[in-house]
């Protein structure tokens, strides 16, 4: 592998570099990778399109096997960019339930979590 990081792979529609890219990025860089798109209502209360997720935010799931569900995010795994809800499991044969994982680009923020002060300070911004 040439270098360990470089801007410019992100620019790449190459799969293969946009695989590396994301296996390599730097950790200032990790919390854009977990941006998640706001509701129509919140979009136009904020004026922003996306913003990264935080534990504690309803969140609403827009594909996959859990579609249309609505729950709060419970956990958060940076480094392999998967978010885990309350309520959302698998059952394994054994019968025992573990979280799910879910990629952040398929879900939908419906209520924010604004326990944060710096959070809700970048919100009102503008």
């Amino acid at each position: 592998m040439k270098g360990l990081f470089s801007k410019f792979w992100r620019s790449s529609k190459n799969p293969r570099k946009q695989r590396k890219y994301r296996y390599n990025i730097q950790k200032h860089l990790v919390n854009k990778l977990i941006s998640v798109n706001l509701a129509k209502d919140l979009r136009k209360k904020y004026t922003k399109r996306n913003i990264p997720l935080k534990r504690g935010d309803k969140v609403k799931i827009m594909n996959g096997k859990f579609e249309g569900r609505v729950e709060k995010v419970s956990k958060i795994l940076l480094k392999e960019t998967k978010v885990y809800l309350e309520n959302i499991y698998n059952i394994r044969k054994d019968g025992t339930k573990t979280l799910s994982p879910i990629n952040p680009s398929n879900l939908q923020i419906i209520e924010l979590n604004l326990e944060d002060k710096m959070r809700k300070k970048i919100l009102e911004r503008k």
